[in-house]
């Protein structure tokens, strides 16, 4: 518990006076809420309602309890309040719970105790496959020895309940889970019924488009498989947001449940997704453990990766792009920040690093990301003007300028406004070649959160916006669209999942507490060709060294 130098900071909460007062961190919110539940439960030791009001905190920032360090009088008068189920078999009616030094929200405790069960109880015995049909189907899948990952994959997912496939963007995740599903169809048998999803719609668009095309190359009757979010395969129930339609008692009818980004899934999520499958269905998750996670609590698919003994996979070998990508984005993972620096100052033509004397942007330091956003621009422009969708959204993945947050001399709004100068956009409400973001889910549409298309001429006199590939562009007219908004910019929480050719990314100064190494990892990781930082060296390596701790209870022994 660090106190604060200044009482009267601006972000200590009003009229608050002992030991609520001057904690680092806490928000007027957290100290309402630990007053309210204290005023309900007749209990007035400040110990007690300081640490609930550190455990909504620690929700806040992603944890799903809080670790107290402190002196065993502070626990005793914790676990005897009448706020605080002592222990797993403390009473169910509490609504705080203390198990090993952590304290919950009972309600996050219990759905990480759901998610440790399914987890157990499903690596606690095999699931049946005919070994002759997965050992042909395994060979023809993947005939090389050098694929030996992927088919420890196939393997692992057919005699498995639970499997969890990792690796970084373009390490073949996505071929592999269309494999996959080839291997358990000959596994299994005919009729199988499989789930894609993931956390956003814009996530399973990718999904199923990526799965079908590689499904499209394979000789094995799959059929056409659909995506959707993991909320829309629970289904929706009235009067609710935080349960669903799909449950334990009425399971989903799946035999293999297949969830992409499942960096993204939050441990509430997760609960709810467990607690809904049939006790024989097989759970695939699929994701990278060093993004950035669920902006919800929880870190559930690195929880699992550290944690489990056996059914994780992981793929090493980058496909997308070069060694010289891959070498930085694994240094980075590592948590090398010397081999980090010592790479970003080699000069290779795919990273480049430039660093500015000070934390203030000289025109020079934004030279070459101004040449980058200006080309774009001029490549976006010429193909709207034409009327080329295939074109404008070609130029759409030509570059993307990535930033750690939204507000600030290192934020989204300045930046993004910048970079819009920089195109030479023309006024109005729907300027041709300006890229725009979706930022809500619209089933008319078919558009979701996260979908990035560009204005462009119709031809007619009027304008259209492209969204989709290249090869396959949708065209929407502007009346059509759900909520959107200019992307010259994004912040990296934005762009995960996304690819471009060039990306640069803007770093704050090193005491920004959003700058992470998942936040590092993730942007560098973006990029197909070129990735460009700018920062200061105490920035990078402050990211580098500064891992998300997310508290949780899934890494520690049953």
């Amino acid at each position: 518990m660090t106190t604060l130098d200044d009482p009267y900071a601006a972000d200590v909460p009003w009229r608050v006076s002992g030991l609520l007062a001057g904690v680092e961190g806490l928000s007027a919110a957290d100290v309402h809420v630990a007053r309210h539940l204290g005023g309900i439960g007749g209990e007035d030791d400040e110990r007690v309602l300081l640490a609930a009001a550190l455990a909504v905190q620690a929700l806040r920032g992603g944890s799903v309890c809080v670790v107290l360090d402190e002196t065993p009088e502070v626990h005793a008068a914790i676990r005897r309040s009448p706020l605080v189920a002592d222990g797993p078999d403390g009473p169910a009616d509490r609504p705080l719970r203390w198990v090993d030094g952590r304290v919950y929200l009972d309600r996050y405790w219990r759905d990480e105790q759901v998610v440790r069960s399914a987890v157990h109880e499903r690596l606690a015995h095999p699931a049946p496959a005919d070994p002759a049909a997965l050992s042909a189907a395994i060979d023809r899948l993947y005939p090389s020895a050098a694929d030996d990952a992927q088919r420890e994959a196939l393997r692992t997912a057919a005699t498995s309940y639970l499997t969890v496939l990792t690796g970084g963007p373009g390490t073949g995740k996505t071929t592999t889970v269309a494999r996959l599903v080839a291997a358990l169809q000959a596994a299994a048998g005919p009729g199988l019924r499989v789930a894609l999803a993931a956390p956003t719609g814009k996530a399973a668009a990718r999904l199923q488009e990526s799965v079908n095309a590689e499904v499209a190359q394979l000789d094995d009757a799959i059929g056409t498989l659909r995506a959707t979010t993991v909320h829309r395969l629970l289904g929706w129930r009235p009067g609710t947001t935080t349960r669903f339609r799909h449950d334990r008692l009425r399971c989903l009818p799946h035999d293999v449940v297949i969830v992409d980004e499942s960096s993204m899934v939050s441990l509430s999520l997760m609960a709810r997704l467990v607690e809904a499958l049939r006790p024989t269905a097989r759970l695939v998750l699929v994701g990278d453990p060093d993004q950035l996670a669920s902006v919800e609590a929880g870190a559930v698919l690195g929880d699992l990766v550290a944690a489990l003994p056996g059914g994780v996979v992981r793929l090493t070998e980058a496909h997308r792009y070069g060694p010289s990508l891959a070498e930085l984005a694994e240094a980075i993972r590592q948590g090398d920040a010397d081999t980090t620096l010592a790479l970003l100052r080699s000069g290779d033509e795919h990273r480049s690093w430039v660093e500015p004397a000070d934390d203030r942007l000289s025109p020079q330091d934004v030279a070459g990301l101004r040449a980058d956003v200006e080309a774009s621009g001029r490549a976006l422009l010429d193909a709207a003007r034409a009327g080329d969708a295939a074109a404008a959204l070609q130029a759409l993945g030509t570059h993307r300028l990535l930033v750690a947050h939204r507000e600030g001399p290192f934020g989204l709004e300045q930046w993004a406004a910048t970079a819009e100068t920089w195109t030479g956009a023309t006024a109005g409400p729907w300027p041709l070649g300006r890229p725009l973001l979706v930022t809500e889910n619209d089933r008319a549409s078919g558009l979701f959160n996260g979908d990035t298309g560009v204005v462009i001429s119709d031809g007619l006199g009027g304008v259209v916006v492209a969204f989709g590939e290249p090869d396959d562009p949708r065209l929407v007219r502007p009346y059509r669209l759900p909520a959107v908004q200019p992307v010259h910019a994004m912040t990296v929480h934005r762009g995960q999942g996304s690819q471009f050719a060039r990306v640069t990314l803007l770093l704050p100064p090193a005491d920004a507490p959003l700058l992470t190494r998942e936040l590092l990892y993730t942007a560098v990781t973006r990029a197909r060709e070129h990735v460009r930082v700018i920062g200061t060296e105490e920035a990078v390596r402050a990211a580098v060294e500064r891992p998300v701790r997310r508290a949780s209870g899934l890494r520690e022994p049953r």
